[in-house]
């Protein structure tokens, strides 16, 4: 099992992978909410790819069955996390029929290969309980920092 990164060609099915993820994640997509994504990821994938996103996947006779994001994100230092260096895993994601494959162990595990020699502090991530069990067996360990998470929404 080879895990690679992905690179400018591969936007088109980063994209589509991003959709079906949210489609699982999140339920059906708004019709609006749908255009916007299909039409402005690939110019934010085209930005970002391999400066501040990596994209880790897994080939199968040359089509992308599995992936994951690393965001990457240089912040003012602090004790929680020395560099200033954090990152954010999302869209692990590997197609339904390729599941129970292992396919996202080794994504994390070259994922945190990498993070550690890029000089990342800290990487999070949310789980589902679908998931947990393979974060907490790669070194992750549940939040208890005591803050609560929350967000503000512009829509």
């Amino acid at each position: 099992m080879n895990v690679e990164k992905a690179g400018t060609g591969d936007i088109g099915a980063l994209t589509g992978l991003r959709l079906e993820y949210l489609r699982e994640d999140l339920g059906r997509l708004g019709e609006e909410d749908e255009y916007i994504l299909r039409r402005d990821l690939p110019g934010y994938f085209l930005s970002h790819l391999n400066r501040d996103l990596f994209a880790y996947v897994i080939r199968e006779e040359g089509a992308i069955v599995s992936c994951a994001f690393l965001l990457v994100v240089e912040k003012p230092m602090s004790p929680a996390f020395i560099s200033g260096k954090t990152g954010t895993v999302l869209n692990v994601y590997s197609c339904p029929s390729r599941r129970g494959k292992g396919y996202a162990g080794a994504i994390i595990k070259a994922l945190l290969r990498d993070a550690r020699e890029k000089g990342l502090s800290v990487i999070e991530l949310k789980s589902t309980e679908a998931g947990r069990r393979l974060y907490l067996s790669a070194g992750f360990s549940e939040d208890d920092s005591g803050y609560y998470r929350m967000k503000w929404t512009n829509r």
